[in-house]
């Protein structure tokens, strides 16, 4: 067995040692660089993250404003049903030689002047401006049950978000925990090198075990940015970074009963609310349009002050009018007609559309259910199995320093704990965001806050 010794041996281990050292001082370099550019962070629990996301999301943001505008229809629509009052002044002064033929007594100049005042009431149009103000009124209730939509969903992705960037920190302490482990196993190579009871193919190959658990350290990293910031975007807070703290660790209860959650869920979504609400406005749109061909009848009066000069004579005086205008189209080109076969045409398509979304939330209910029980279940199946497995890579270490173990022994439970480690976290990371959808299915997930 050949035997480092002397200045070869020296620079042998430190051809060994260079990677190590070298990737020890990039870090240092970048993380200085890093503390010199390093923007505030808000560390949050998954309660005050849902707090801002319901204040800042930009998709609430905007459901909001949507009911805002929504809010505006309904009194645009409400207008018609209340009288319109409007106030007019006007001046004219004319001049019309074709009058002389009249004779000497009809003059050809007049000015007037006027100042009146206004009203027309609709008095009946078939249901129109009725009709009109239902659905106004149903149209906020869409808006509540959009804004209840973006919630949901939103709550849904940081939930989501917060439990990814646990994992993603689980997964690292995992990484670096295995890393460290074959630096232990690169110097215990390297001592028994020394004492010349290993060659330096073991040294070797304890060398590249450390190079290939370096990309994991690396990759389980840059998950935890790329979660950091995609939080920090669902939160929008702009210039400032954000960071989670909270474990993974919850108990694993009884799975959810498939009928019961369908119960609720076809109670609770808001989609299901808003498309019935959507059924209703469209309903009251065919009133509408059935109204176009019919007779209407409105109230029409105004009162004021008028003048008149005519050549040489002039008068002023109050004046006024009133009366009823009946308003019936006879015949429109088959337009009310193509009008409200296209509004029918809307209901019976919501009704198709509210068939399809009932169906498509069965399925959501049996495929969240099916995720918790498929997480729990593995939960339950590895929580014990981590334990084992580190006694396991124990006992093979020990028995490897003894030298009644190989490293073939070493590595296979080593690789054993990392991947038990591994499916155990991403499990209890599955299980917690199954619970999630479930509520989100359900339609409770909002009423959390």
């Amino acid at each position: 067995m050949e035997r480092m010794a002397g200045p070869e041996g020296r620079h042998r281990r430190v051809f060994f040692l260079a990677p190590l050292l070298i990737s020890f001082m990039i870090t240092i370099v970048l993380s200085g660089a890093a503390l010199g550019q390093e923007k505030p962070v808000k560390v949050l629990t998954l309660d005050e993250a849902l707090s801002i996301a319901a204040e800042r999301n930009r998709d609430i943001q905007k459901a909001k404003e949507f009911r805002n505008q929504v809010t505006g229809v309904y009194v645009e629509v409400r207008s018609a049903a209340l009288p319109q009052l409007t106030i007019t002044a006007n001046g004219v002064n004319s001049r019309d030689e074709s009058q002389e033929a009249m004779g000497p007594f009809v003059p050809s100049k007049r000015n007037t002047r006027a100042a009146e005042v206004g009203v027309s009431q609709t008095l009946f149009t078939w249901g129109q401006v009725s009709a009109g103000i239902r659905a106004a009124k149903v149209g906020l209730a869409t808006a509540d049950d959009q804004l209840r939509i973006f919630r949901q969903a939103a709550f849904r992705d940081v939930s989501a978000s917060f439990y990814d960037i646990l994992l993603a920190k689980e997964l690292y302490r995992i990484s670096i925990q295995n890393l460290e482990q074959k630096n232990r196993h690169f110097d215990e190579a390297s001592k028994k090198y020394s004492a010349g009871v290993a060659t330096d193919y073991d040294v070797l190959v304890s060398k590249v075990d450390i190079d290939n658990a370096q990309p994991a350290v690396i990759r389980s990293e840059n998950l935890i940015r790329i979660g950091r910031e995609r939080l920090r975007f669902l939160l929008a807070t702009e210039g400032t970074e954000v960071d989670v703290q909270g474990t993974l660790e919850t108990a694993v209860s009884s799975y959810p009963n498939f009928e019961e959650v369908l119960e609720v869920a076809f109670k609770n979504r808001p989609e299901v609310s808003d498309v019935r609400h959507r059924i209703q406005i469209a309903q009251e749109l065919v009133t509408i349009e059935k109204a176009g061909n019919k007779p209407r009848l409105d109230l029409k009066a105004d009162a004021g002050w008028r003048y008149l000069e005519a050549g040489s004579e002039h008068g002023s005086g109050p004046a006024g009018s009133v009366g009823l205008f009946i308003t019936y189209p006879i015949f429109d080109g088959l337009r009310t007609q193509g009008r409200v076969s296209q509004a029918k045409s809307t209901v019976s398509t919501l009704k198709i559309e509210e068939a399809k979304l009932l169906d498509a939330i069965r399925l959501q209910v049996r495929d969240a259910c099916n995720a918790v029980m498929e997480a729990g279940e593995i939960i339950r199946a590895l929580s014990g199995t981590v334990t084992q497995a580190e006694r396991l890579l124990t006992m093979a270490e020990k028995g490897y320093e003894y030298g009644v173990k190989t490293r073939l022994d070493v590595e296979d439970a080593q690789l054993n704990l990392v991947q038990t480690q591994g499916n155990l976290a991403r499990a209890k990371r599955d299980y917690l965001v199954s619970l999630v959808n479930l509520e989100y299915v359900m339609g409770r997930l909002d009423r959390k806050k």
